[in-house]
């Protein structure tokens, strides 16, 4: 079958793909940090030649970049553990999640196609789940699984367990928190081995190797309603991980189903919640269908160039001075403020603000916020 013209099919050559890993995993370098170095040096390779100098001017006096020696290993880690690490823009990368706020720029993939199937949702839910919970994500994974869904989750144990098992015959997506070798918990390792059996998939945006921390659940749980068109959860308690995938689902303009539960039971508060402040109410898989009215995960095509800088934002401008530079960081404190009006006060183009804020990241001084704000690390 001939591809679409506007198809194209974009593949990282081995240097480009070795240059995005060192880059990526090089130090205070994240999902957004790593396409702003793009567009400021038009490549991946010269923002590796840039990064110490860019960190200096930020006010860091040594910086830890990625080897060549490193990033081979990590590479070959990955072929010898039948992974693969697939780029932003490649034809494997699931189209909504490359579509997401900073999308991660390489995945680690093992299994089978994450984009053989067009359609994903993603169910979440507690991990002390009752029977009938338990039950009903069995229930919703298999009748969706039926109507041509992927089932994505993130292999916890409760709500995720029952909804992987139940979708192994039609299509599953584990996402993991930690490194794609690193399995958590480790008590799943036959669920694991049956959803690559039965040609599902797991991905991870961490290193190889990498055991998961607190802090890197929020990112698997973004990831998981970044790949999907909706979230259904399932039991969560007011606290719960769950919904922080909601929330980022919300960020993320995906919708958001909730199965009630009772409100006697301390794990039915946070889907209950969910409810009241706007989630679609479902009891059933036909509910999920109906909200959906049909759509399916789009084919998007991805016309820009893999290495292509975006023009718009760091090019044509000078470097910026001492004094802008003393300027935006006095401007700057512990107290998150809004990019736009970081803008507006240095009255100066918007590019050059972007390249000091990315020279204090590298440095290690600049955290990033929810709603476009950023603060100042004293």
């Amino acid at each position: 079958m001939s591809r679409p013209a506007h198809d194209k099919t974009l593949r990282l050559s081995e240097a480009q793909r070795l240059a995005w890993l060192r880059l990526i995993r090089s130090e205070n370098v994240g999902p957004t940090t790593f396409r702003d170095l793009l567009n400021h040096t038009g490549s991946a390779e010269k923002a590796l030649e840039r990064l110490p100098e860019l960190s200096r001017r930020g006010g860091k006096k040594s910086y830890r970049l990625c080897t060549q020696d490193d990033a081979e290993a990590e590479l070959e880690a990955h072929v010898r553990s039948g992974a693969r690490l697939v780029a932003l823009g490649e034809p494997e990368y699931p189209p909504h999640l490359r579509h997401i706020d900073g999308p991660p720029p390489l995945l680690s993939v093992k299994g089978g196609s994450v984009t053989a199937r067009p359609k994903t949702l993603a169910i979440v839910g507690a991990r002390n789940a009752s029977l009938s919970g338990r039950k009903l994500a069995a229930t919703f994974a298999q009748e969706l699984g039926n109507a041509d869904f992927v089932i994505a989750s993130g292999l916890a144990r409760g709500i995720d367990a029952a909804a992987h098992e139940a979708a192994l015959s039609t299509g599953t997506v584990a996402v993991f928190a930690g490194g794609i070798d690193v399995l958590y918990p480790s008590d799943h390792d036959r669920l694991l081995a049956a959803i690559l059996q039965t040609g599902g998939a797991v991905i991870s945006e961490m290193p190889f190797g990498w055991k998961p921390r607190g802090r890197d659940f929020p990112r698997r749980n973004r990831l998981i309603s970044g790949v999907s068109l909706g979230v259904i959860v399932i039991e969560a308690a007011k606290k719960s991980g769950s919904l922080h995938t909601a929330r980022f689902a919300l960020e993320q303009n995906r919708d958001i189903f909730a199965v009630p539960g009772s409100p006697l039971d301390p794990r039915s508060d946070g889907a209950n919640s969910l409810i009241r402040q706007g989630a679609a109410l479902v009891t059933n898989a036909k509910d999920v269908l109906e909200d959906l009215g049909g759509r399916i995960e789009p084919v998007l095509p991805f016309d820009q160039d893999l290495n292509e800088p975006d023009k718009d934002l760091f090019s044509a401008v000078q470097e910026p001075d001492e004094s802008l530079r003393t300027r935006i960081i006095s401007a700057l404190g512990p107290t998150p403020v809004d990019l736009d009006e970081l803008i507006r006060f240095a009255d100066v183009p918007p590019r050059m603000v972007h390249i000091i804020l990315l020279e204090l990241e590298l440095a290690g001084r600049l955290e990033r916020h929810r709603g476009n704000k950023i603060s100042l690390l004293l």
